[in-house]
């Protein structure tokens, strides 16, 4: 081919076609100057395996694992996780990994998908305030897998839930959560592939390795807020953890059998963060890594409901308390919360997704069951549609507050004219107002001895209260699994 005239090449390098000019023509593009982020992140997932965890890392990653195993468990008998189940079934593959609540064992893969899938079947599973991750819903099911396929110990098992929590939460820091939520990506299903991603801690991929397992994960990283339309919580269920859970074990597992990659995607010209965002800061996946640990900041549902909702229906159950309310003594409720929140729970066809509902049911019974919050047919009750009916919900600026993203004030006008109120900043299950071991077994005990039995529940609740002292994940495989 004759060369080009370099007036005719400069055009080209110039043009908007500039990058495929430049591949024509033989020419690598520049990149810029790095920190290696890429490097000093790959370094830090190859060592993560062994690393030391603080004992208060160690415990508030069982608190998790063990919110999620009640997430999987209730959420397998639900349409999202039926699904998932049968999907997955269908799909057949080499016997690595279980699926909860089934007599299934499948591809690590494959598994991993059909368990985050049942994590978020329901809103169980547990959130990050800041970045609006949902963490343990797409990391706990990915390493579960790689756990069981590799034969890890449950110190491992710990280790790379704490990894996934970390690069999913620190994948959102760098794009800028706020930025992310203001386009039409979703935090939730951006951060999930890089939450999944913990799982490479269960391997023994060294730093080239993880390099690679860096740059499969960030080709799949995606996310749209059109999850907000589906009304059957199924592609929900997907989008915020069984797509994040598939990708991370898929990019694992694809390098473990040899596949390389891209050396360093984090950096340089061409990389994720700068792909996706328009604020990018790279260096915050790297920013207090080894000292602070997401998996303590995540909040841990009270309620099987919208994480928004949590504030809202603490504030209006204390209220209800203090003054001995009943249904037929309020007149009104103002229900604010940030401005953010309105579009995700107000008015939702799902009932434990819709403020109103849920606020006007926890008034009439006192509390909010798991049942209670997924009965659609309660929306249609008289009873509750009458509550709803003088239940205002609004968005309030003040509330947009990053030091409690997720606060709601509740305003009730009694039939005695008085108005009394409720500002709750921080739920129970959040870091500011934690929840006890004792509290979490409970709520997992709840969710999880309906489908896997009381004897199974109470043993799978002391085992991963006791998890770093497991030697093989594997053996405890009977006690969530069916048959």
């Amino acid at each position: 081919m004759p060369e080009l005239r370099s007036p005719l090449r400069r055009r080209l390098l110039a043009s908007t076609g500039a990058l495929a000019a430049a591949h024509w023509l033989g020419v690598r593009p520049a990149r810029a100057e790095t920190a290696d982020i890429t490097g000093q992140l790959a370094r830090y997932m190859a060592a993560a395996r062994r690393q030391p965890l603080p004992d208060t890392v160690i415990a508030a990653c069982k608190q998790r694992i063990l919110d999620t195993f009640g997430a999987m468990a209730s959420g397998a008998r639900m349409k999202p996780g039926i699904l998932g189940l049968d999907y997955v079934r269908s799909l057949g593959g080499v016997a690595q990994a279980s699926v909860v609540a089934a007599n299934l064992r499948t591809t690590a893969v494959n598994a991993a998908l059909a368990n985050a899938m049942a994590a978020h079947a329901d809103e169980t599973d547990d959130f990050e305030p800041i970045t609006k991750a949902h963490p343990g819903c797409s990391a706990v099911p990915a390493a579960l897998a790689l756990a069981e396929k590799n034969g890890a110990s449950g110190m491992e098992l710990i280790r790379a839930v704490a990894l996934g929590y970390d690069l999913g939460c620190r994948l959102l820091l760098a794009l800028g959560p706020d930025h992310v939520r203001g386009t039409h990506r979703s935090a939730e299903g951006m951060s999930s592939t890089f939450c999944a991603l913990g799982s490479a801690a269960l391997t023994a991929l060294d730093e080239q390795g993880m390099r690679f397992a860096l740059s499969y994960a960030a080709q799949q990283v995606s996310g749209l807020w059109s999850w907000v339309d589906d009304e059957d919580h199924v592609e929900k269920a997907f989008d915020f953890a069984g797509m994040g859970a598939r990708n991370g074990v898929t990019a694992v597992t694809m390098v473990e059998a040899g596949m390389t990659g891209v050396h360093d995607v984090l950096d340089g010209t061409h990389n994720p963060v700068s792909a996706l965002s328009t604020e990018p800061k790279p260096e915050a996946l790297l920013a207090e890594l080894g000292s602070r640990f997401f998996v303590m900041e995540t909040a841990i549902k009270t309620f099987s409901v919208g994480y928004p909702c949590q504030s809202a229906l603490d504030a209006l159950l204390t209220l209800r308390e203090q003054h001995a309310l009943t249904p037929d003594r309020v007149r009104s409720i103002v229900i604010k919360l940030p401005t953010d929140a309105v579009g995700i729970v107000g008015d939702s066809a799902m009932p434990d997704v819709n403020c109103q509902h849920l606020v006007a049911l926890a008034l009439l019974k006192g509390g909010v069951s798991f049942d209670d919050s997924h009965d659609a047919s309660l929306m249609q009750t008289p009873e509750i549609r009458a509550i709803r009916e003088r239940t205002t919900l609004t968005g309030e600026a003040a509330l947009v507050d990053p030091a409690a993203p997720r606060g709601a004030i509740v305003e009730l006008t009694l039939d005695d004219g008085r108005r009394v109120e409720q500002h709750t900043r921080f739920p129970p299950g959040t870091k500011e107002n934690p929840l006890t071991d004792a509290a979490v077994n409970a709520k997992a005990r709840d969710l999880i001895a309906p489908v896997l039995g009381e004897r199974n529940t109470e043993r799978l609740i002391r085992e991963i209260n006791g998890l770093e002292a497991v030697d093989d994940v594997r053996k405890l495989r009977p006690l969530w699994t069916a048959g």
